[in-house]
């Protein structure tokens, strides 16, 4: 079968000797030893806290690291659970620290995540990132809980972030996959999930692990997947992510055109899915939201504007091929805007990220092209919301993306007509 190969030997080994498993967490790692200490204690401590009757596995898929991470991840994490106010656990917690095979990416990570969840008959399984500072014990109870026992198969992260924090998956990636798939996850690409163990089996069944889902398109496969496939999903409230960000400006293309690839690819994938769904659908929220401090994120929109005028001067003849006439006149009027009144409006960017998705379905041009042509015009959107909104409160930025979202899902029909002509 396809996990001999996936799992070394002495993995299949310590399987073996396991035995099962209720519930299993898995961190992929690369490079991650100044954070990777407490997030396996944050583990730790969420199994002995939440799931105490449990047994339970932590799996370390770590990419080759050169830092010490793996030996990190195999100490000890807690000596003394009075520290938690609880009682010493009656299961102690398994570990399997291993590099993954495959092409390197936290897919291939995941995989081996989920193959050694299936192979262990784990219940449920939940994969945390390496590199982050905010996560607690409860996230583990968030993830695992909904699982566990209200019966869903797929646990999406609910965060709290600043409002010029994942500028991709609000203006594109959350919008998009709502009016796609008809369903309300806020962080479809989020990448702390939750999940059962029959979710984890049909992960790893599925023949994409050597295409570019494993190098950097896991997240947004992962949600689409489940939605697609009629699995059951949920969200849950994990508070603040704090991570490493990076100004909205500054190395983004890089990332832009792989999540975009991901999400374009996954609607050639899912067509006959999404071509019938119509409108969008609330999705179940566990976990009690309460407002967090989330640190400040500096944006130069100075430079966003320069590099969307710069695509304007260097660029246009590509759009040709790509936007609608309509498309390229209503991109020109924003470049004749500057400072406090440059504004690229909501359905202006709706139907440019259509006019791309259409002209990668086609093939007009070279796809890697095509999406690199884009950053300069998402750098545009947004400049534009960062102008519009210096003052705005969390509730007023909620409603402006929900107005977003509406008019992604109005011109839906028209994308609709258009792709499959």
């Amino acid at each position: 079968m396809a996990g001999e190969s996936l799992l070394p030997d002495e993995v299949q080994r310590r399987i073996r000797e396991i035995g099962r498993v209720d519930v299993v967490v898995g961190i992929p790692s690369y490079n991650s030893a100044r954070t990777i200490s407490h997030v396996v204690r944050a583990v730790h401590a969420g199994f002995a806290k939440y799931f105490p009757h449990q047994q339970a596995l932590l799996v370390n898929s770590d990419g080759g690291s050169g830092d010490g991470t793996p030996d990190l991840v195999r100490q000890p994490a807690i000596s003394d659970y009075r520290t938690l106010l609880t009682a010493h656990p009656l299961h102690a917690l398994h570990k399997i620290v291993t590099p993954y095979h495959g092409i390197p990416g936290k897919g291939s990570a995941l995989r081996t995540v989920f193959k050694i969840a299936a192979e262990l008959g784990a219940k449920a399984c939940a994969v945390v990132d390496a590199d982050l500072r905010s996560i607690t014990p409860e996230w583990v109870d968030l993830l695992v809980s909904p699982v566990l026992k209200e019966g869903f198969d797929f646990v999406a992260p609910l965060y709290h972030r600043h409002k010029y924090d994942g500028t991709i998956t609000n203006s594109i990636v959350y919008p998009l996959t709502r009016a796609l798939y008809g369903q309300r996850v806020r962080q479809p690409i989020g990448g702390d999930f939750g999940l059962s163990g029959r979710l984890a089996e049909h992960y790893v069944s599925q023949d994409v692990w050597h295409t570019d889902v494993a190098r950097f398109g896991i997240d947004i496969w992962m949600t689409t997947t489940a939605i697609t496939g009629g699995f059951r999903i949920c969200q849950s409230f994990l508070g603040a992510k704090i991570h490493d960000v990076k100004d909205p400006a500054v190395d983004l293309s890089a990332m832009l055109t792989q999540v975009v690839s991901s999400v374009f690819g996954l609607m050639e994938t899912y067509e006959a899915h999404w071509t019938k769904v119509r409108g969008s659908t609330s999705v179940p929220v566990f976990g009690f939201e309460y407002t967090v401090g989330l640190e400040p994120i500096r944006v130069n929109v100075e430079r966003m504007i320069h590099s969307f005028h710069a695509g304007l001067r260097d660029l246009v003849p590509l759009w040709e091929g790509i936007l609608a006439r309509e498309t390229l006149e209503g991109i020109r009027r924003v470049g004749s805007l500057s400072g406090e009144t440059f504004r690229f409006p909501p359905d202006l960017w709706v139907r440019t990220v259509y006019d791309f998705a259409i002209a990668y379905h086609k093939r007009v041009i070279n796809r890697e092209h095509l999406l690199r042509s884009l950053t300069p015009l998402y750098l545009a959107r947004t400049g534009s919301f960062v102008l519009e909104t210096p003052e705005a409160t969390a509730g007023e930025v909620d409603e402006i993306l929900e107005k977003l979202c509406q008019e992604y899902e109005s011109f839906k029909p028209d994308l609709i007509e258009r792709w499959q002509s």
